[in-house]
């Protein structure tokens, strides 16, 4: 474990920020002895084992276990190397070894951090020195800082404007309060001994989130895909998590809203619960499901990160058609339809995710069909994928008459015309949404009630033919 000592003798490298087309650098060879003399004790940074939860909803939640040390009595410690989208108030810790007594009394976490355009701020109507590319040296009380130039007194008062672009170094005697190099979490505790132990702390972030990623490869017959998961693991939370076990939970949990919070955030601490421990790569877990990566895995900052959620899978299909009428459309839509169940294939938890669906060329070149998003889809489901508008086959509908029968009751005439220009004979099925109050007097071709609102028409329509659906609706009462 990479264990640092927070006594003066600690250093820090220099910081460099890139500003324009120059390299702006700061020699803060006093900074940390100020930031860190107070918290005198430790300075926590590596994890020895390191644990990731991330959820479909922004959110992760992260388990370490830490060797800190600890003094008798009354301590300060700093806890560092946290994300910069941390939830402070969800922190948990917990000594592990039964005769380490150690209890957290406050928490105070900052993220302040340094930069150029701070470190200038806090120091106008301050001395400073800057060294130019040809080594010359300006020093004076800063007045006033831009993004271009900065404005010095010097002692005997004469003022002068220093382009940053010819400076290559900036020399200040030390950290101003207030500023850190990283978020930091910094801990006031009660300990019963001396010495170092090992502890865990949990802790949830945002700028995290995973969603799953689906390619189905349509066979030449269009009668089964080849089916293929991936996670993609978007990490934006301000920390690289390094050879961490991974964990994705598919599900919807609820969040309960946060209230306003100051900046600067002071918690009780509430023993942590264990981490999550699975033995296998996909399980239920309480309401949702659990995907337990079986190696460690590094999770960088600003990262997409893809794995392979499950080996792939064939299962049977079957291509159907659709018109909805009154939405203007002039093509039925093309769907794919098949159970998620292991006597055809598959049967197992599919976590809500995009499915990109695509069909080989004669020529052996991949050419993409269609996409569709897919819900969180339970084993033994029927799954339905839209994948766009059939070309061959175009619908068109038309209002023929409306007859006012009674004040509260009117008639409307329908036709419904279906021309196939394929080479083969389908099917097509047509939704209608007739309102509340309705009866269909005549039709000619059957229908199915799919709701109380939603009559289905099934029609066939034969290669190269025309069909026309005729019915007429009753509505009011």
């Amino acid at each position: 474990m990479n264990y640092e000592s927070t006594d003066s003798s600690s250093k820090e490298p220099q910081l460099s920020s890139a500003e324009g087309n120059y390299m702006l650098r700061l020699t803060l060879a006093a900074l940390l002895v100020v930031s860190v003399s107070f918290f005198g004790t430790a300075s926590a940074n590596a994890s020895d084992k390191l644990s990731v939860t991330v959820y479909n909803s922004d959110l992760g939640v992260v388990h370490e276990v830490r060797d800190l040390e600890f003094k008798k009595g009354i301590g300060q410690l700093a806890f560092r190397d946290v994300p910069s989208r941390i939830d402070p108030t969800s922190v948990g810790f917990r000594a592990i070894a039964p005769n380490a007594k150690v209890n957290i009394l406050e928490q105070n976490y900052q993220f302040d951090l340094v930069s150029p355009e701070k470190l200038y701020d806090r120091y106008i109507d301050k001395d400073i020195e800057l060294i130019s590319n040809d080594g010359k040296i300006y020093s004076g009380k800063l007045l006033t800082y831009s993004s271009g130039a900065v404005t010095l007194q010097d002692a005997h008062g004469q003022i002068q404007i220093v382009r940053l672009a010819e400076i290559s170094n900036t020399n200040l005697p030390e950290l101003p309060d207030g500023l850190i190099t990283r978020p930091t979490l910094f801990w006031q505790y009660s300990s019963k001994f001396s010495g170092k132990t090992s502890c865990e702390v949990s802790y949830q972030t945002g700028g995290i989130n995973w969603h799953a990623e689906y390619v189905a490869v349509l066979d030449d017959d269009e009668a089964n895909i080849n089916l293929s998961g991936w996670s993609s693991i978007d990490n934006r939370s301000g920390k690289t998590y390094k050879d961490a076990t991974l964990k994705l939970v598919a599900g919807e949990i609820n969040r309960a809203k946060q209230p306003r919070t100051n900046r600067l955030y002071r918690a009780e601490m509430m023993a942590a619960a264990p981490a999550m421990d699975g033995g296998f790569q996909e399980k239920a877990f309480f309401e949702y499901h659990l995907y337990t990566l079986p190696r460690p895995s590094t999770i960088a900052n600003n990262e997409i990160k893809q794995l392979s959620l499950f080996e792939p899978a064939s299962t049977g299909v079957t291509k159907e058609y659709y018109f909805v009428a009154d939405r203007g459309a002039k093509n039925a839509e093309v769907k794919l339809r098949f159970i998620n169940s292991e006597s055809a294939g598959l049967g197992m938890p599919l976590p809500a995710g995009r499915v990109r669906v695509y069909n080989n060329d004669s020529d052996g070149s991949t050419i993409l069909i269609g996409e569709d998003n897919l819900g969180h889809t339970p084993k033994d489901e029927e799954i339905l994928l839209t994948l766009g508008k059939a070309f061959d086959l175009v619908v068109e509908e038309t209002t023929v008459a409306r007859r006012k029968i009674t004040d509260r009751v009117s008639e409307v005439d329908y036709v419904i015309e279906l021309r196939n220009r394929k080479d083969e004979d389908v099917t097509i099925k047509v939704d209608k949404f007739l309102g509340n109050y309705w009866k269909i007097t005549k039709k000619t071709h059957d229908f199915e009630k799919k709701s109380a609102s939603k009559v289905r028409f099934e029609v066939k329509v034969k290669a190269g033919e025309e069909v026309k659906l005729e019915f007429t609706v009753r509505l009011g009462s």
